[in-house]
């Protein structure tokens, strides 16, 4: 959105209509009724509160001059930098060559003398920064030298009629009218309305603004707020957006060849970097300054990446003034997502703790520990010995932990829950895209990828523009991604090959401890087994997504798709099917296919020669939590060490290459785009989202196993949070803002994953669970589960002589056949998913008839500022009218009606 500077700030809040909203407006402690009211405190460089009568505040221009973010004169921004480094020999020929081009060029005319031949990249660059000038732009250059390199800086600055002329071609929205902030925290409010102190509120100065706006349109400019300001009346991010515009549509070579853009010179490594500049410097200053004069990028370090605001609201406006609607959606989803997990942290925290106190009182667990040796278990393997079911006494109470009626409530409550949160959020986002103006955003018409122009084989005209692209068939480009889903189905069995590998591994391991004397490693040989392979499949799991996603990165490029959105989403789905699998094929086996393949005694399934596994003493789930609690938790771990440690690499060594040429940082002064130029490009969001969803996965789909789970995910993402602040505001290179409607083609995996989860949870209920057999154990025969352990337990075959009269877990007859109750349960199991997913689509629907994706307020405002924007855009109807009404009276005789204006 369009802004106005903040000398204009207070004459523009008074054409206000409402300004009674001082609540709102005094939590972000600057202004309140239309005026400035200036704190009676100030920040110190630790961030501390003091006095503000014993500080001395620097003026507009020793900040300006400090953040160094203008041209030498002072005045002119620096709206973004091109870098590219020469070794100094090649700078100083390039020099001479420049100084002397002209009385060369004379004197090799007069000799018919060749001139000197340039290198490629340097034409290039050349001829891409007279095609900038010739676009508008303003250049500066500044070079940074020792005896063996050097860096040089080329700043660009967009002039004023450029930003109009760029401003209406991009749609930008600009200001009608200021209004009273809308109450978008609704915790906030509810805690307001209860008298709850709000430990999460904390004021932030310099809220942007907020106003009713339209489509900017040059001829309209004196109906928009301050459009006499030339100096402020852009934002810093849409100069950065109409930079980089220019950047990508201007020609360095051939445009034949399509030879466009600062992306593919990028590519080519004719530049090395290109990058708007950070507003200054991110630390506070040594001494102590005024909260109102901090710059944005130090107002987002202090009150958001700070690991001391852990628990304070994200400033939403302030990341998308600074970086943008599409990381401002990034992180407004993270915060929803991360709050919305409180309450189910704080339900399964309670189901936990629940069968934490009613594990002892378990009717089944105290038969199996009093048993004694009244239950002989047929042995687990060919060469195991048989054993008694009292041995298991002490995994038989844990597995209530994880499977007890609690738990059962848990996996309801998630099921709503997953559905609910997305509902909850689809309103969320529609109310930041009218706030943020990019409600009725659409993407311009994208300009072919750097590679897609350089690979492509073709030029064709562009149905749209009718300008000649790069082309390449759409027949070749079929082939090629059908041969690349080929290779993700390859990739994909090699997971599969991995699951059963892990599978035998966890099988010969259950055998080794069973061989060994040691008593207590046989009764735990299949926990250990169970925590040893699933340490392993984690490894194997990291491993095959480092590998996969290097090949999937390499067959969307070679697929040849023409735009980044195209790309992008091609890209996301590779990966993201992959991940899938690589992720949850584990965790799906344990829950619904371990354990349904065993057999009985003189029949047991095998693979490869290999006896199928059985579910553990404990059962199924307490094996699924297990692997879980590694996956979930151990990945993690890993992701947060590795975003903190390899950032802060990755600045070292860009740090220690750059002051090898500018010097040791306390002897030379460091200009802003050199500071800069220290940082490491951003990676953008990729990664971030795809962690974040499968997270969602984890915590949705087998959360019946693991009632903790959403626990772990909370905490994780409060770390999560401050990491991806500090690496945006710290160790990332500005980059462009880029505008967006939504969270992209993510919304559309989290809606598949929460409908998924619904089908898991009743499958996990239904057929993993023990909660069904026991529900109708207790309305057939016994109320209190009384001979139930032994009702489960069925003996084997007369013809099993090895061990005669053994038990064996199986609703069985003596000749191996399902009894009655077996497929009286089955009925009730299948009839318990149908009803089960029934319901909760039913409330589903429901929702999404009662909760309207627009709130009423919202839509309010939209139609006030429909109005604005007609009023505002609308030809001068009263000159017109009037001009209409005297051609009537002129032409009109005598007798006749005369019109007049009303």
């Amino acid at each position: 959105m369009l802004r106005k500077g903040s000398e204009m700030q207070k004459k523009d809040k008074e054409v206000l209509l409402d300004l009674d909203y001082e609540g709102s407006i005094k939590s972000y402690g600057s202004l309140q009724n239309g005026s400035f009211s200036a704190p009676k405190s100030f920040l110190d460089a630790s961030g501390d509160m003091v006095d503000r009568d014993s500080i001395q505040i620097q003026s507009k221009d020793d900040i300006n001059l400090q953040m160094g973010n203008f041209f030498r004169d002072g005045r002119t921004k620096i709206d973004f930098v091109l870098v590219w480094e020469t070794s100094s020999q090649e700078s100083r020929q390039e020099k001479e060559r420049t100084t002397n081009e002209e009385g060369e060029a004379s004197t090799n005319v007069e000799l018919n003398r060749p001139e000197p031949k340039k290198t490629r990249p340097v034409q290039w660059r050349e001829k891409f920064a007279r095609n900038l000038e010739s676009a508008g732009l303003l250049t500066e250059k500044e070079e940074t030298t020792n005896e063996s390199r050097t860096i040089h800086f080329l700043k660009l600055n967009v002039p004023w009629e450029v930003m109009v002329f760029y401003a209406e071609e991009l749609s930008f929205r600009a200001p009608l009218q200021a209004q009273p902030y809308l109450d978008f925290n609704y915790s906030a409010h509810l805690l307001r309305r209860l008298c709850i102190p709000n430990i999460m509120l904390e004021p932030v100065p310099n809220r942007p603004l907020d106003y009713y706006t339209c489509a900017f349109r040059k001829s309209k400019m004196e109906n928009f707020l301050g459009s006499h300001d030339r100096e402020n009346f852009f934002t810093n991010t849409q100069r950065h957006r109409v930079a980089y515009e220019i950047l990508t549509r201007t020609v360095y070579g051939k445009r034949k060849n399509a030879q466009v853009g600062v992306d593919r010179l990028l590519n080519e490594g004719v530049y090395t970097a290109a990058f708007p500049l950070h507003e200054g410097y991110y630390k506070l200053p040594t001494y102590g300054v005024h909260p109102e004069e901090l710059n944005r990028r130090q107002i987002l370090y202090q009150y958001w990446a700070r690991w001391r605001n852990w628990h304070k609201y994200q400033p939403l406006d302030h990341i998308r003034e600074y970086f943008g609607e599409k990381i401002a959606f990034y992180f407004a989803w993270l915060g929803f997502y991360t709050t919305w997990l409180l309450p189910a942290a704080l339900v399964g925290t309670l189901v936990f703790v629940s069968g934490l106190i009613s594990m002892n009182t378990d009717t089944a667990a105290k038969e199996i520990c009093n048993s004694g040796g009244t239950y002989l278990m047929c042995p687990l393997c060919n060469t195991c010995k048989a054993w008694n079911m009292s041995d298991i006494c002490t995994m038989a109470k844990i597995g209530y932990l994880f499977d007890h009626a609690g738990t059962v409530f848990f996996s309801i409550f998630m099921s709503f829950w997953a559905i609910s949160f997305l509902e909850y959020w689809k309103r969320k986002m529609v109310t930041l895209a009218h706030h943020w103006d990019c409600m009725e955003f659409h993407e311009e018409e994208e300009r072919p990828r750097p590679e897609f122009a350089a690979m492509a084989t073709m030029m064709e005209p562009n149905p749209v523009t009718g300008v000649k692209e790069p082309y390449f068939p759409k027949r070749t480009q079929l082939s090629r991604m059908l041969t690349g889903s080929m290779v993700i189905i390859i990739m994909l069995c090699v997971v599969m090959i991995f699951l059963v590998t892990v599978v035998m591994c966890r099988g010969i391991i259950t055998v080794m401890m069973f061989h060994t004397r040691n008593h207590l490693l046989q009764i735990e040989a299949g926990t250990i087994a169970n925590i040893l392979s699933s340490i392993v499949n984690l490894c194997l799991i990291l491993l095959m997504g480092r590998i996969y996603t290097a090949l999937a990165e390499q067959l969307t490029k070679w697929e040849m798709h023409r735009t980044q959105t195209q790309y992008e989403n091609a890209f996301i789905f590779k990966v993201f099917i992959f991940q899938f699998v690589n992720f949850y094929s584990s965790p799906f086996y344990v829950a619904f296919f371990k354990g349904r393949f065993v057999g009985y005694p003189n029949n047991y399934g095998t693979l490869f020669g290999m006896r199928n596994e059985d579910c553990g003493p404990g059962g199924c789930l307490i094996e699924l939590a297990q692997q879980l609690f590694i996956i979930m938790v151990g990945k993690q771990f890993i992701n947060n060490v590795q975003e903190f440690v390899i950032p802060k690499v990755r600045v070292w060594l860009q740090k220690r290459g750059v002051y090898k040429v500018i010097g040791a940082k306390e002897t030379v002064e460091i200009h802003r785009w050199e500071e800069d130029y220290q940082l490491v490009k951003s990676e953008g969001l990729f990664e971030e989202y795809l962690e974040m969803v499968l997270q969602f996965g984890f915590i949705t789909i087998f959360v019946a196993a693991c009632p903790l789970a959403p626990l772990f995910a909370l905490l994780n993402n409060w770390v999560e949070i401050r990491l991806d602040a500090h690496k945006f505001v710290c160790e990332y290179q500005r980059p462009v803002a880029e505008r967006a409607q939504n969270i992209g083609v993510w919304l559309n995996i989290l809606e598949i994953l929460s409908h998924m989860s619904v089908t898991a949870n009743a499958f996990l209920i239904a057929f993993t669970a023990d909660f069904l057999p026991r529900l109708l154990y207790k309305y057939k025969f016994d109320n209190e589960l009384h001979g139930y352990m032994n009702f489960t337990l069925a003996y084997a075959p007369l013809n099993y002589t090895d061990y005669p009269l053994c038990r064996y877990k199986d609703f069985r007859d003596n000749n191996g056949k399902y009894t009655l109750f077996y497929w009286e349960l089955l009925a009730i199991r299948l009839g318990f998913i149908i009803a089960f997913e029934h319901v909760v689509f039913f409330v589903l629907r429901a929702i999404e008839w009662v909760i309207p994706d627009v709130p009423e307020s919202l839509e309010v405002k939209i139609k006030r500022e429909r109005y604005l924007a007609k009023q505002a855009l609308a030809e001068n109807h009263e000159v017109l009218f009037q001009g209409v009404t005297a051609a009537t009276l002129g032409t009109s005789g005598p007798g006749q009606p005369q019109i007049l204006a009303m």
